[in-house]
């Protein structure tokens, strides 16, 4: 009986092309990762999302619906939008000292915006001061969705849990607030899979 060569008996079934490298799981694992943003919602509502990052066609998906970045680029465009819808929808709510972009809230703190109740002293008196802080990563969405991260950051003016009278004063304030939401998350999954809708 004749002894194989080497190079038969070590002849691979699969094309090299076609293995799968430690890269590749990598990547795979970070687009599973990635799909925590949208846990809580349906089965099928995730498995359209997760084809469309397999297919790498959710950037240009999202764009179908939010082709356009917003213009807001400086803290006091950003804080002249937040005092609009305040004093539109909650003019007997405390005041609003501050609103502005803060580079330090990074996306990975599971935090697009923080509302924050500042103690600061002025002379012999103590002020209490209502400040919103939004991501700076957020001056490249479309304006809805900051819009919405606003909302959500002023709701919690009056509420301060996210219970039920919480959501049902963002969605007086924005009454399709739960479908932009939604949207910000697969926002949220696009960029952490490197198919960010917005890329430069």
């Amino acid at each position: 009986m004749p002894i194989k060569s080497a190079s038969q008996t070590l002849k691979p079934k699969t094309d090299i092309s076609q293995l799968i490298t430690s890269a590749d799981i990598k990547k795979r694992q970070s687009e599973q990762s990635a799909l925590r943003y949208l846990s809580g919602y349906q089965p099928d509502i995730v498995d359209k999302i997760s084809q469309l990052v397999d297919t790498k066609t959710l950037g240009a998906h999202f764009l179908t619906r939010y082709p356009k970045m917003h213009d807001i680029r400086t803290d006091k465009a950003l804080y002249d939008m937040a005092i609009e819808l305040k004093n539109t929808y909650m003019r007997q709510s405390d005041p609003l000292a501050k609103v502005i972009f803060d580079d330090k809230i990074n996306l990975s703190h599971h935090a697009l915006g923080l509302h924050s109740y500042v103690n600061r002293r002025q002379g012999n008196k103590v002020k209490a001061k209502n400040e919103i802080r939004i991501s700076s990563r957020l001056k490249h969405i479309p304006f809805e969705l900051l819009q919405m991260v606003v909302v959500h950051e002023l709701a919690h003016l009056r509420e301060k849990d996210h219970n039920k009278p919480f959501y049902q004063l963002c969605t007086f304030m924005l009454a399709d607030y739960h479908q932009l939401e939604f949207d910000m998350r697969v926002w949220l999954v696009a960029e952490e899979v490197g198919q960010s809708p917005y890329a430069k």
